[in-house]
C-alpha cells in the first residue's frame, strides 16, 4: 500500500443528537466539523473543545488520519485496505469520506499502534 496518512494534531469528540435537532451556529465556527443527518439522527464531530450542548450522547478521545492528496471516485479499496490493516491488529476506526479524500479516526490510546500498523502495511505515516 502506497499511501500517505498524516495524523491531525487535534483530538476529536463524536455527538449524537435527536434526527430533528437544530444544528448548532457555534459548530461552524469550529476549524474542522463534520455533520451528518440522517432519518435517525444527527451526529456532528468536532475538535476538542468544541462541543454540543444539547448531544444525546457523546464520546471524545479521538484522533484522525487523513489520506493525502485528492483520491479519485473510480479508485477501490482504499478504506478497505487501510481498516483491514487496522482491524488485524484490534483497533476500531470511525471512518469519514470527504469529496476530496478519506479520514479514519481511531482512540488517541491506539494511535501509536496504528501508526505502527500502518507503516508495516507500506504507508507513509506523518504528523501534522
Amino acid at each position: 500500500m502506497n499511501l500517505t496518512l498524516i495524523l491531525l494534531s487535534s483530538t476529536y469528540t463524536f455527538f449524537r443528537l435527536p434526527q430533528d435537532a437544530e444544528i448548532p451556529n457555534s459548530v461552524l465556527l469550529a476549524p474542522y466539523f463534520s455533520i451528518t443527518k440522517t432519518e435517525d439522527e444527527l451526529s456532528i464531530i468536532l475538535p476538542d473543545p468544541f462541543t454540543v450542548n444539547d448531544a444525546v450522547e457523546q464520546e471524545g478521545g479521538w484522533m484522525a488520519f487523513r489520506v493525502e492528496g485528492q483520491l479519485a471516485f473510480s479508485l477501490t479499496g482504499i478504506m478497505a485496505e487501510l481498516t483491514g490493516v487496522l482491524a488485524a491488529v484490534g483497533i476500531s476506526i470511525f471512518a469519514l469520506s470527504t469529496y476530496k479524500t478519506d479520514y479514519i479516526f481511531v482512540k488517541k490510546e491506539k494511535v501509536d499502534m496504528a501508526k505502527r500498523a500502518l507503516s508495516a502495511a507500506g504507508c507513509y505515516v506523518t504528523n501534522q
